[in-house]
């Protein structure tokens, strides 16, 4: 590849803290990182809560880091709509990540006037007929807005058991109305893309380093993004054996800054 590594993605869960442990060496990492000013991103697509509450839960694992450096599917979406909204925009999004729209013109919900975009995200117990059905009129408008998905993942295991997450209730949207949504989460497209313009740099110059062979790494890669994986978090030997191939395999971030320096 003829262009040198400028920039990194880093993925959170699995490649910097697992459950309440950080990873062994990920806080000496990240420090080489800043002492060497390299630019880099904190990428995940947790939506239920706000970059503030990641940012603490990292401090209090020893990891200190800006909650600017953080991107999730909501900021993501916040960046697309600022240069491509025209329009108030209706969100069916937890309350804990309102706040991360910013300055964007917020639709009420007992609004029937025309929208610009309509975007899901992991709504939880707050999804009701009524709320799917009033996402549906809004998209059935002329001119359609757009849809958007904070990411499609499509359940979770809660404590109680499995919960329907984001893909179904997007799924509907899109039979319903004919449209495709716009999915701004790992692995699609738009979302690394957000990730590059927010850091400066192309993707040729960029690597993401995460956990995950599809999508950190795949979903990289089908950007033009290089692609480290970590046998940390949920990784399995078995992806190793499969379609995609890493760029490299580093036991855990600790090794990150080995891997760098051999390339330059």
């Amino acid at each position: 590849m003829s262009d040198a590594i400028r920039a990194l993605l880093i993925d959170m869960d699995g490649v910097l803290y697992q459950g309440e442990q950080a990873i062994p060496g990920a806080r000496d990492s990240l420090e080489w990182l800043a002492s060497n000013r390299i630019p880099h991103l904190f990428v995940t697509n947790t939506t239920s809560r706000p970059r503030s509450a990641l940012q603490e839960k990292l401090a209090r694992l020893g990891i200190d880091m800006d909650a600017g450096q953080i991107l999730t599917p909501p900021v993501a979406a916040s960046h697309w709509l600022a240069t491509r909204a025209k329009g108030p925009v209706a969100l069916f999004v937890p309350p804990a990540t309102r706040p991360e729209f910013g300055d964007i013109d917020i639709a009420d919900m007992d609004s029937t006037g025309p929208v610009a975009a309509v975007v899901i995200g992991d709504y939880g117990e707050h999804w009701t007929f009524e709320a799917l059905n009033r996402a549906f009129r809004w998209l059935m408008q002329q001119p359609a807005p757009a849809l958007l998905a904070l990411g499609m993942t499509r359940y979770w295991r809660a404590e109680d058991g499995l919960r329907l997450d984001t893909a179904p209730f997007v799924a509907a949207l899109e039979h319903a109305t004919g449209q495709t949504a716009v999915v701004l989460g790992k692995p699609a497209a738009p979302f690394f893309e957000a990730a590059l313009d927010m850091l400066g740099v192309t993707a040729a110059q960029t690597a993401m380093i995460g956990d995950d062979i599809r999508g950190d790494v795949g979903g990289a890669q089908a950007s033009g993004i290089r692609g480290l994986l970590v046998r940390t978090g949920k990784f399995r030997p078995e992806d190793l054996t499969g379609d995609i191939q890493p760029t490299a395999v580093l036991d855990s971030i600790f090794d990150l800054p080995a891997w760098w320096q051999g390339q330059r």
